[in-house]
This record gives structure tokens, sequence and C-alpha cells, in this order.
């Protein structure tokens, strides 16, 4: 079991130990796959709580990563990727709630469920803490079963959330819920990040201005439009599909390109690509003219695939021809 330690280089441990600084580049990869265990990343400033829990975590098979303070917890969960953050309450009074806040809302973490610990659950720091983001507490003095049994449960939870978000987007679902007060961004499935970032170059969990207009717009439509976005060749259709919560949408999206389409075109209708090429400009409204210039050969030549793709869907037009390509490029994007 790989394990570290991580406490802040300036404020020693009570003991006389020295503080030990982050090693660049000691995040083994392997934390987040499947068959290795869930790595939990503990922020307290207290020196004995940190090694009973890192103790009683790490015999339960746990990998675990420990912060004396909010500023460095920033500093290493990138790294650790955790499954589960474990906060001490007393930080909120001490670093404040901004600082609680933009931990649990940083990239990375957005979607990691975060458990309070404190000596009183019924404290305004606790409720300011839950609103933030935490979604759990545990009383302090902390016992080590009921620590296990929270920590287990939420690390499940966390876990069938990120397969189900991936099982979304291998079907081709890439989705997220916004929220169209603030525009912030409750969720998002790996795919979904990965095409706003393209298309938008917006950070994770922002959202663009121009798709906050959208969905608001589209929202007190009674005929909700598609948004439509292309850049580089790729094009990238927004939908709403609905409402999820209080003041939460959900927003479809799906990528389509010029190369996407050729290929589905040249599989589904058994065509050669460069055949499936001309016939997807055929599609656009093209003339032989100017398909040949956008190829880069002669109208002779094009006339001549033309032939060949008339010949093999069995017919005699350029719209009979476009009408069985449109035919496949619709069930593509559907």
């Amino acid at each position: 079991m790989k394990t570290s330690e991580f406490v802040t280089p300036t404020a020693p441990w009570p003991d006389g130990r020295a503080a030990a600084a982050p090693q660049q580049g000691a995040f083994p990869e392997a934390l987040q796959s499947p068959g290795n265990s869930a790595c939990v990343l503990i922020v307290d400033e207290h020196a004995a709580n940190l090694q009973v829990l890192q103790d009683v975590l790490e015999e339960s098979g746990y990998n675990v990563a420990v912060a004396r303070s909010v500023p460095h917890a920033l500093l290493i969960a990138p790294g650790w990727c955790p499954d589960l953050v474990l906060l001490d309450q007393e930080l909120c009074a001490h670093e404040g709630m901004g600082q609680i806040t933009r931990l649990l809302s940083m990239p990375g973490l957005a979607h990691v469920p975060s458990i309070l610990m404190g000596p009183k659950p019924d404290s305004e720091q606790v409720l300011a803490a839950l609103e933030a983001g935490c979604v759990d507490t545990i009383p302090k003095p902390v016992r080590a079963r009921e620590v296990l049994a929270r920590v287990a449960v939420h690390v499940r939870g966390r876990r069938e959330a990120r397969q189900a978000r991936q099982a979304l987007d291998a079907f081709g679902h890439a989705s997220l819920v916004l929220r169209s007060v603030d525009g912030a961004r409750i969720w998002h499935t790996p795919l979904a990040s990965q095409l706003m970032h393209f298309h938008f170059e917006v950070p994770e969990m922002v959202t663009p201005p121009s798709v906050l207009r959208w969905l608001r717009q589209s929202i007190a439509s009674s005929q909700p439009g598609a948004m439509i976005s292309a850049r580089g060749g790729r094009r990238l259709e927004l939908s709403l599909h609905g409402q999820t919560g209080d003041d939460e949408w959900l927003v479809m999206m799906r990528e389509s390109s010029d190369a996407v389409l050729i290929d589905g075109i040249s599989q589904g209708l058994r065509l050669t690509l460069r055949e499936a090429e001309v016939l997807y400009w055929v599609v656009k409204g093209k003339i032989n003219r100017d398909i040949g210039a956008i190829l880069g050969m002669s109208p002779q030549t094009v006339k001549k695939h033309l032939e060949h793709v008339f010949a093999k869907l069995g017919v005699e037009t350029r719209t009979a021809a476009a009408a069985q390509a449109l035919g496949r490029v619709r069930g593509l994007s559907n």
C-alpha cells in the first residue's frame, strides 16, 4: 500500500518531527484505477487527529493523503484525485468559509463527497459547510467504525455516480446539469467537460455566458431550440432535456464532424471513403466544380466517383443518392 504523509512545511508536528514537504511526481495514476483502493484526503490542523484517522483508514485498505490547512489541500488535491474528503470543522472558523467553498468547488473535487468532522453537529459552521457542499457530518471525538462506515457509503456512491456519467458518455450522451440563476454547473459527464472546454475555451465547472443566455431563453420558451457551436470542423449541438430539480436543468450535448459523418456514410452505404466524401458534399448542395475544388480533384473525376456511387446505391440521380446519404447522416445524429 502506497502511503504518503503531507504536512505544512512551516508547521512542524507537536512532537518535534520535521514537517515533510510534498514530493513532486509522487502521485501514482493507479490510485484511480478500479482495481486499487480509494483515496481519502484528510484536512485537519491537529496532528494527533490526522494520525489516528490515517492509521484507521490505511488499515482498512484506503490510500490516504493529509493536509493541515486548506491552502495545502488545494495544492495537493489535484495530484491525488481523492474519492472523498474528510474536513475538520475548526478550519471553518480559523480559515473562513470562503476557503472551504474554494476547496469543495475546485476542478476535480466538485463531484467528490466531503464529510465535516466536528464536536457541534448543529452549529452555524456545520450549516454553512453543508451549504458549501459537504454531504455529511461525523461528531468528534471520532469513532473508527463510524468513520469507516460513512466513508465506505460515500465512496461507493461516488464511484457509482462516476460510472453512470461514464456510461452516458459511452453511449454518446454527453450531459450536464446547470443552474439558470447563476450558471453554476451542478455536475457533468467527463465528455461534456471536454466538449465545453474545446468549443468555448472555459475551465472546468465554468458555464460560458452564451450557453447561459441560451439556457434562460430555452426555459422561457414553450418550444426551446437547440444551440449550435462550430469550431475546427467540429459541430456541437446543445439541447434542453428537462428540469431535474429546483432550478436545475439537464442539457444534452452531441458533437459531429465532417470526418465522422463521411465515415458513417462510407460504412452505412458500403462506399469507399472517396466516394463517401463526394456524396457528402452532394448532400451539402455542392456542384461538381465546387466538390472538385474542396477535395482537390477535377470535375470529371468527381463525375466518375458519382457514377460509381449511383451504381452501388441503385439510383440514377444526385437527388436519390443524396436522399440515401441524408438518411444515414440523420441516423448518426439521433
